[in-house]
């Protein structure tokens, strides 16, 4: 394998192993965010609320930053014979901050579920019926065209570089970004699964990790998607009606 592999590869299963160990951590410490999460709904703290944050931030750079392997190896394969070795740190770093809005969002949602009662405060997962809309609604995500064309641009490394390359420390920022983008048009709907399952789940947690690499990595991985998409519906439907 080539240092241009090596280095990159390194340096995302180090991220990705430090995320994933800190959440098995966090699982494991349950007492202290049942603490935070009250039964009775109320206002987060300041403190809670960034913790809520960070939690969310570490989860996506757990579930998403694997999924972007080869993204950032086609971006340090071409960066290196550009001369310029930081882009994929910088085009990564501008993957994450993309990923760290949408855990703005995710945290945001959080504290709507659970100020209107729909989030347990322990397990941290929503009420049958609004677990079964957010199903309902990942599952017809599925089948957008919206979902599919961000999903082609994340299965399709080689074609990005080639007409969205930027040079210079912004540029490699700006290409993380835009790539963070579309990889949450992609998949952002699959992370709000979590609320369904429990968001502290390390189950679903790697099981919603397997997915997203399956769809972007695997061959069929748009037809598993719609696949995928067609249980959500049917997992989700007898929830809505009380059934399940």
């Amino acid at each position: 394998m080539t240092r241009e592999r090596v280095i990159p590869l390194g340096g995302i299963a180090a991220a990705s192993f430090l995320a994933w160990l800190w959440l098995v951590a966090m699982a494991r410490d349950m007492d202290t965010m049942a603490a935070m999460m009250q039964v009775a709904p109320r206002a987060w703290s300041p403190d809670e609320a960034a913790a809520m944050l960070v939690m969310w931030w570490v989860m996506m750079v757990a579930m998403m930053l694997p999924s972007a392997t080869m993204m950032i190896l086609t971006i340090a394969r071409v960066s290196r014979r550009r001369g310029d070795r930081a882009t994929p740190v910088l085009f990564a770093s501008g993957y994450l901050i993309a990923w760290g809005g949408f855990s703005i969002f995710a945290t945001g949602l959080q504290f709507a579920l659970e100020t209107l009662a729909l989030l347990g405060p322990v397990s941290m997962a929503a009420t049958a019926p609004a677990g079964g809309v957010l199903l309902v609604l990942a599952g017809i995500y599925q089948f957008t065209p919206l979902k599919h064309a961000c999903l082609r641009h994340c299965r399709s490394p080689l074609s990005f570089v080639l007409n969205r390359w930027r040079d210079g420390r912004t540029g490699a920022v700006a290409m993380g970004t835009e790539h963070g983008a579309y990889c949450l048009g992609c998949c952002w709907v699959l992370m709000l699964l979590l609320f369904v399952f429990g968001v502290m789940n390390l189950l679903w947690i790697a099981a919603l990790t397997i997915a997203v690499l399956v769809e972007k990595a695997v061959p069929g991985g748009p037809l598993l998607a719609r696949i995928a998409g067609a249980g959500m519906i049917a997992a989700g439907a007898p929830m809505i009606a009380g059934l399940a």
